[in-house]
Formats: structure tokens, C-alpha cells, sequence
């Protein structure tokens, strides 16, 4: 079984994303094993100064590289990503499962997004939308579509 591992910065705060995170883990529970890893953020001034949000993406970009898996695929998520189909995320997360890789770890950055070195890691950048949505959303619409490509890829009747 294909292990997911999704490594993020924050935690959810709100009660609804929680309960849906919790939603879409338990969907995925017969598809892949699941990982969720929180990282805490870094703190930094209210209005921060373009050094210390450098200072920041760095910080917690190391973090996350302490996480990744040294045979797993990496996908980075960022705004400067590749735009993808459900269909084709699917068959991307059945290449990787069929070209050996047990572990597929997706990373969602803090607010200020992710570093350089996270990104050059990465196998694939990946970007939700060209729209902007509350960070902490991102990882609810990660998980809803790893669910669908999973529901894609075994001919399950979720995805219209």
C-alpha cells in the first residue's frame, strides 16, 4: 500500500477544517496510509520586512527537509507549481506507485510559502489554482484530491 505523507506548517485552528481533515483521513484509510506531519511555524513580526520573511521561508524550510524521505517522490506545493486535472493527478500518483516508490510526500509551506532548497527537493511543483485561498484551506483541497484521485484510479463513483 502506497504510504502519503502530507508534511505541513501550521495547524488547523478551526474546528470545520479540523473535522474535515478528519473526514478525508478516514476516506483514505483504504487507499493508502496517511501521515500527517505539523510543523510549527516560525514566528515573526506583524508586518515582517522582506529579510525576516526570508529568514522565515529558511527556518522552516529546513524543518521540512529534516521530514522528507530520502526515496520517496516529492511534491512541493507553490503558486509557481504545475496546474493539473484531477485525472492526471491520479495518473501521477499511480506512475509513482507502479515505478516503485512506496511514499509519496506532499509539502505545503507556511504562509509565506516555501524556500528555494524545498522546491529544488521536489519531483514535481505543484500548484492548486492560479486563484488565492486561506493557507490553511490548501491542506483540506490536497486531501479532498488525493481522495478523488484515488477514487479516479480504482473506478470509484466519487469523481463525476
Amino acid at each position: 500500500m502506497l504510504s502519503v505523507n502530507i508534511i505541513c506548517v501550521g495547524k488547523l485552528k478551526e474546528k470545520y477544517l479540523r473535522d474535515a481533515c478528519l473526514e478525508y483521513s478516514k476516506r483514505l484509510g483504504s487507499s493508502c496510509k496517511l501521515e500527517i506531519t505539523e510543523l510549527a511555524a516560525e514566528r515573526c513580526a506583524e508586518n515582517p520586512s522582506k529579510s525576516e520573511i526570508l529568514r522565515v521561508i529558511n527556518a522552516e524550510g529546513k524543518r521540512i527537509l529534516q521530514r522528507l524521505e530520502k526515496c520517496g517522490c516529492v511534491i512541493a506545493m507553490c503558486i509557481e507549481g504545475f496546474q493539473m486535472s484531477s485525472e492526471e493527478l491520479a495518473e501521477h500518483l499511480e506512475s509513482a506507485a507502479v515505478s516503485g516508490k512506496s511514499s509519496i510526500s506532499f509539502v505545503i509551506g507556511g504562509s509565506y510559502g516555501l524556500s528555494d532548497e524545498v522546491k529544488a527537493r521536489a519531483d514535481l511543483k505543484l500548484s492548486m489554482s492560479k486563484m488565492t485561498f486561506p493557507h490553511q484551506l490548501a491542506r483540506i483541497m490536497l486531501l479532498e484530491q488525493i481522495y478523488r484521485a484515488f477514487q479516479i484510479s480504482s473506478g470509484g463513483k466519487y469523481h463525476k
